[in-house]
């Protein structure tokens, strides 16, 4: 398990990645969106297994002023063939690993409500429901 760094390393994830994110088309627009979230401190953990990566958290370190500092879980994929092995569970322990040596108070992720799979997985990883996100779509940004 190690933190990604460089390109390459980046376009080794993103068939990993699109698994969770299937409107990520192409490459390019994955590495522009990788490099556009590094400004914001985004960092990606990987599970590499055989020299492939099998399992990804994205992630950052946040402050607001209803959880204090926080880490915040962007992303958490494990690759189709790899689920059952317990690397989504690890994952979750090593960014709980990373909030704690940095001092955070909470770590926060988000879910869809439909998603009743993951939940009772976070369930069973001792993360509780806290808040409805809200949210509304403004239009197409890209232009």
């Amino acid at each position: 398990m190690r933190h990604l760094n460089a390109e390459s390393e980046w376009r080794a994830s993103f068939s990993v990645m699109q698994e969770l994110r299937p409107m990520l088309h192409s490459e390019e627009d994955y590495l522009a969106r990788l490099q556009r979230q590094r400004q914001q401190h985004y960092q990606l953990l990987a599970v590499w297994q055989h020299g492939e990566i099998i399992a990804l958290a994205g992630y950052r370190l946040q402050e607001n002023l209803i959880y204090g500092r926080f880490l915040y879980v962007d992303d958490l994929v494990v690759t189709g063939r790899c689920r059952g092995g317990q690397w989504g569970a690890r994952l979750l322990q090593e960014l709980e690993d990373i909030a704690r040596f940095e001092r955070c108070e909470k770590l926060v992720l988000d879910t869809g409500l439909s998603n009743a799979l993951a939940q009772r997985f976070y369930f069973r990883q001792g993360l509780l429901t806290g808040a409805i996100r809200f949210s509304k779509v403004l239009g197409d940004t890209s232009v």
